[in-house]
């Protein structure tokens, strides 16, 4: 299987909130980054997508933009939810970059806004924890 397919069987299994499947595109070892979880490595990293699949009642992922090459890919993805804590609605857009070792995926870095993300999830709150840019 090629790294793009990965990274699709990724999202696919995402979209049907699969998590057991989105696992199994992670090496072993993977290392996962973003702005809320920073650093997780192997079994915290998919762990992170099984709370995250259980715990959603309205999530909705597409995805697109898929390139990948011999060691590395990347893609858009996007994300709406009801974040649990607050009750309101997220709309968040994030890329994604990809490393490959074994057919799997390594490291798998989100990026996205936390500003925005923090407006959207948690209002005024959100500024008054000290969000601001």
């Amino acid at each position: 299987m090629d790294n793009a397919q990965v990274i699709k069987n990724f999202y696919q299994a995402f979209q049907n909130k699969d998590w057991e499947a989105m696992q199994k595109c992670y090496h072993h070892e993977v290392h996962f980054s973003d702005p809320v979880f920073p650093h997780l490595h192997g079994q915290q990293a998919k762990a992170m997508w099984h709370m995250l699949v259980a715990a959603s009642t309205d999530l909705k992922i597409t995805f697109s933009n898929v390139t990948a090459h011999d060691d590395r890919g990347s893609c858009h993805w996007e994300a709406e939810y009801t974040f649990s804590k607050t009750g309101r609605l997220v709309h968040n857009a994030i890329k994604a970059e990809f490393e490959f070792k074994d057919g799997r995926i390594i490291r798998h870095t989100d990026s996205f806004d936390l500003w925005k993300w923090s407006k959207m999830a948690l209002g005024i709150s959100g500024i008054l924890l000290g969000w601001s840019p």
